[in-house]
Parts: structure tokens; C-alpha cells; sequence
């Protein structure tokens, strides 16, 4: 196994197996190629860790990229921009436990379903990319991959049946920031494969209920996604 070949297992979404693998390289090789693999492998598993909410692991391996910083390669500024998209997710999750334990009781019901819809997305067979993607004041509940396309979520949560459908939060002024926030990501990425928009709802009536979950793939915005990709229809 060589560098290049985590490089590979990263495009394939093959995470842990490529964090797996180059561990054992970097300790051997602290060249800066290897040290460019070992670092974005981390970036990524520290994303996956804080999507599985291993916060205490997360803020490890956070330790390990500042230590490992001021030695990769930084072409166009991108490392450094990976380490700061790094550092605000490690403190939106720390907020978000925060928020869980002391927030009002609409925050903590948000939060329980985004838990919710990301356990249910794995389960499926989904790989979480990112929760609470932020553009501003905007922002995306989650981002997945399943099957090759990149899916864009926004959860949905009821504690009762006493109020209309979750899915009818999901207004025009809504569509308006979540375009916006999408065709962001898109494009701060440069994504062109295969993308959707799905919009899952959770129903909890009682801390140990099981949820009422729907899942409602390729919901139809009002306006297209970035031309830069493929909608998946």
C-alpha cells in the first residue's frame, strides 16, 4: 500500500480503510506526499467521527492535524482551509452537545432528529460527508453520499402529530437559502457527478419512541441545482 493508493481509497469514500492504511506509512515516511495523504485522510475521519458524534476522538485527531499543519504541502491555500473547516465543525458539534443537554426544547427535538435521520441514512448504506453544513447564515442538516451521488438532506422533526406535516416547513423561502447553500457546496467543491435533494421527516412523540420516519428522495426544488453537475432524476 503506498500513498497514492489511500489517495484512491479516499476518492472511493473508503475511509477507514484508507485511515487505516496510512498510519502505518506516515510513521515510516514523513515525506510530503505522505504527510499530504496522511493529512486529508484525517480530515476526513475526523468529519466521520464528529457525524457518529466520537466527539473525544474528534478532538484527537484535530490535535494530531495543528501538530501536523506547519508540514504539508499547502498548494492555493487548500490545506488551510481544510484545517479551518475542520476547527468550526469540531466546535459546531461541541455547541450542538451543548445545546442538547441545556438548549430549549425545539432545539433539542431538532437535534434528536438529525441524530435520528443520520442513524437511519447509515443504515441504508449512506456515508455521512458533513452535518450542519454552513454558508453564512444558511445551512445544510446533511450532506451524504449513497451509490455514487452526493445527497443533500434537510430533517424535518415533530414531537406530535398535532401539527402539520413536517415536510410542509420546507416552504419557498426555505428552498430559496437551501439552493443557495447547495449550489455553494457544489461549487466550493467542485462537484459535477450525480446530486440530489431528499428531505426526510422524524416523528418522535416520547424520548423512547420509535420514530415515524419518511424519506422523500430527489424532492423537487423550485429552481435547478448547479449546472456545474448531474440531478440524478
Amino acid at each position: 500500500m503506498t500513498a497514492k493508493d489511500v489517495f484512491e481509497l479516499l476518492k472511493q469514500g473508503r475511509i477507514e480503510e484508507a485511515y487505516d492504511a496510512i498510519r502505518p506509512l506516515y510513521a515510516t515516511d514523513k515525506g510530503p506526499y505522505t504527510s499530504s495523504a496522511m493529512f486529508w485522510t484525517a480530515t476526513d475521519i475526523l468529519k466521520k467521527r464528529l457525524s457518529e458524534n466520537r466527539i473525544d476522538e474528534a478532538k484527537k485527531i484535530f490535535a494530531a492535524l495543528e501538530r501536523m499543519l506547519p508540514n504539508v504541502p499547502d498548494k492555493e491555500g487548500m490545506t488551510s482551509k481544510a484545517f479551518k473547516r475542520c476547527q468550526e465543525l469540531l466546535a459546531a458539534s461541541e455547541n450542538s452537545n451543548r445545546q442538547r443537554e441545556e438548549g430549549p426544547e425545539h432545539l433539542q427535538t431538532g437535534i434528536k432528529g438529525e441524530e435520528i435521520a443520520s442513524a437511519y441514512l447509515r443504515e441504508k448504506g449512506y456515508i455521512i460527508l458533513e452535518r450542519d453544513w454552513r454558508s453564512g447564515h444558511r445551512d445544510i442538516d446533511i450532506i451524504a453520499m449513497h451509490e455514487g451521488t452526493i445527497v443533500f438532506v434537510e430533517v424535518k422533526t415533530r414531537s406530535s402529530h398535532d401539527y402539520a406535516a413536517p415536510v410542509t416547513a420546507v416552504n419557498r423561502q426555505k428552498q430559496r437559502n437551501l439552493l443557495a447553500a447547495i449550489n455553494h457546496y457544489l461549487q466550493y467543491k467542485h462537484i459535477t457527478s450525480a446530486h440530489r435533494f431528499d428531505v426526510i421527516t422524524v416523528i418522535c412523540t416520547s424520548d423512547n419512541c420509535t420514530p415515524e420516519i419518511e424519506h422523500i428522495e430527489d424532492f423537487q426544488l423550485s429552481q435547478p441545482l448547479y449546472s456545474g453537475g448531474h440531478r440524478r432524476i
